[in-house]
């Protein structure tokens, strides 16, 4: 057969239609393989992040938090490695027995899970975080498609509840978020790091390529905090608050002589380690964050402003008589009507009357002056959470009533923190110093407030305060001479004072003869009958000063013979 006159085989098509093809497929395959050079040779990023993609992760390093001790070394905040579970959504496939396994590990519904999983806008989420490493293994041996696990660390607190408003405590992230933890996080914190992995077609990781950034521990962080007073001052607070029925209350124990803040505790608290029942009376730093009116705690400055400007001594009389004093349509009264009493003497029977009359015999920017100076009015500068500052109103705009109800506490409000801080002027022979949260070796640079002479004349009134005849025998303690001021005071409700809520507050110092300790102690609204500062807030001063000055090995400066507490009859009650 002959295929050229054949007329079904002859090409009908023109010969240039065929040759326009096959060059239409000649420069398809030459613009393919100039992409191919163009992406494999000259720029192959583009491929090589596809890949890497598929195949290749970066992971982060986490930084392990410094460690919190106290002065000792003791630790009181430490990380223990844990795991946490995530998953890329688009990657995980759960059977059914699976999910049910999972869910049972974890502790959690297994609808949660699901939930998680198909609910996510990211391309990983979390199933759980900060579970013990041998239960991520549990979990690891499902070998689940597209589930993963990232080490981390969890904080814990050793003292629990005893520590918990100094430390405060970290969240999921590891950040600060209360306390010590968050005042102090650049310091605790570190810096992550990252490093970049190989992994198969199931997730697991086969191979460490490269560390992309070392990850940078915290600092280590030491306190100025004593455990061994803590746990003493919480014991004996706690004990106090049940015994008399008190709503909450707070201490705080200072050395004198570096302003290091040796233990701080308060009532209501919380367990750091366990915070899933958490309330806000739990969480709050009442010794930081509360301020009350100081009540008699206020007198020695009162006395101490009148002192330095020279208006008065310590022998000065003062008529209190008939026991009351009406300014303009108020009166103030005492407890007793005690006719001409000395100025130690308003101090140490803790005259009203007579701290009025001291009050109004000076400018009202004396007084100021005074009450700023040792800072009230300011927050103490530890940079601790929600420092309070108080509240003194300037003396422009006082009345001759509100001068002589501040001389007595009322009508001001400071942070148990601020008065423990005030009273070491009395106990540094009128020098004042900044506050430590954190131990320090070298002297503090300090502030002179009041002469050394009006300083020692308040101690000497204070000790009067606490002997018989004055308002806090019971703050007593064998072998040591102790010095000190009870407060008692009406809470303020509704815009006035209620009838039958108190604040007991009482601060001091020891030994008397070269103080060391400041202890300040408040208890709010005791309610089991009794409520004066000598009977409800000194105790408490006297068992944890006892013991603080015994673990501080300081030398006893009295006998050491037993207190004997004078009938509770003889004992003077302080105005209210």
């Amino acid at each position: 057969m002959n295929f050229s006159t054949s007329p079904v085989l002859v090409l009908t098509l023109p010969v240039w239609r065929s040759r326009f093809l096959v060059l239409i497929f000649l420069a398809g395959f030459a613009v393919l393989a100039g992409r191919a050079v163009y992406l494999q040779g000259l720029r192959n990023e583009f491929l090589q992040a596809e890949g890497e993609s598929r195949y290749g992760r970066v992971l982060p390093i986490n930084a392990n938090r410094g460690r919190i001790t106290d002065r000792r070394g003791e630790a009181l905040a430490i990380s223990t490695p844990v795991k946490s579970i995530w998953v890329i959504p688009e990657e995980t496939q759960l059977r059914p027995e699976q999910l049910s396994r999972l869910a049972a590990l974890l502790e959690l519904a297994p609808q949660e899970i699901r939930r998680r999983i198909d609910g996510a806008s990211r391309d990983f989420v979390y199933i759980k975080r900060q579970i013990p490493p041998e239960l991520a293994d549990r979990v690891a041996e499902m070998r689940i498609p597209g589930l993963f696990q990232v080490r981390e660390y969890r904080r814990y607190y050793p003292g629990g509840e005893v520590m918990a408003h100094v430390l405060g405590f970290t969240g999921a992230e590891d950040v600060g978020q209360e306390g010590v933890e968050l005042a102090f996080q650049g310091h605790l914190a570190g810096k992550s790091g990252s490093r970049r992995v190989i992994r198969d077609r199931l997730g697991q990781i086969v191979e460490d390529v490269e560390g992309i950034r070392a990850a940078q521990e915290g600092k280590d962080l030491q306190l100025a905090l004593d455990a061994r007073i803590q746990n003493l001052a919480f014991s004996q607070l706690k004990s106090a608050i049940a015994e008399h029925h008190a709503k909450a209350g707070g201490i705080v124990v200072i050395d004198a002589a570096t302003g290091e803040l040796l233990a701080l505790a308060n009532h209501p608290t919380y367990n750091p380690n366990n915070r899933t029942r958490l309330t806000g009376a739990q969480l709050r730093n009442r010794a930081f964050t509360d301020t009350f009116e100081p009540g008699s705690t206020l007198k020695p400055f009162t006395v101490a402003a009148a002192l330095e400007a020279g208006r008065m001594t310590p022998r000065t009389p003062i008529q209190t008589s008939p026991g009351s004093l009406t300014i303009g349509k108020a009166t103030i009264r005492d407890a007793h009507a005690s006719g001409v009493l000395t100025v130690e003497q308003v101090i140490q029977k803790s005259s009203n009357v007579g701290a009025a009359r001291i009050a109004l015999s000076l400018p009202a920017e004396s007084m100021w002056n005074m009450f700023r100076a040792v800072g009230f009015g300011a927050v103490p500068g530890l940079g601790f959470p929600g420092e309070a500052s108080g509240r003194v109103r300037p003396h422009q705009s006082w009345r001759p009533i509100e001068q002589a109800t501040m001389s007595y506490g009322h009508g001001i409000s400071v942070s148990l923190v601020q008065l423990a801080r005030a009273y070491s002027v009395f106990a540094r022979e009128g020098e004042l110093v900044p506050l430590s949260l954190t131990r320090i070796d070298a002297p503090p640079v300090s502030q002179r407030v009041l002469s050394a002479d009006t300083a020692r004349a308040v101690r000497h009134m204070l000790e009067l305060a606490v002997q018989s005849g004055g308002t806090a025998p019971r703050a007593q303690i064998m072998g040591y001479r102790v010095a000190g001021k009870t407060g008692t005071a009406h809470k303020q409700e509704n815009g006035g004072y209620a009838a039958r809520k108190y604040v007991s507050s009482f601060v001091g110092f020891a030994p008397a003869s070269n103080p060391r300790l400041v202890v300040a102690v408040m208890i709010d609204e005791p309610s089991n009958g009794q409520y004066y500062g000598g009977a409800v807030a000194a105790p408490v001063f006297a068992r944890v000063m006892e013991g603080a000055l015994r673990i501080a090995g300081v030398a006893p400066d009295a006998p050491m013979k037993p207190i004997e507490l004078p009938p509770e009859s003889e004992v003077a009650k302080e105005s209210i």
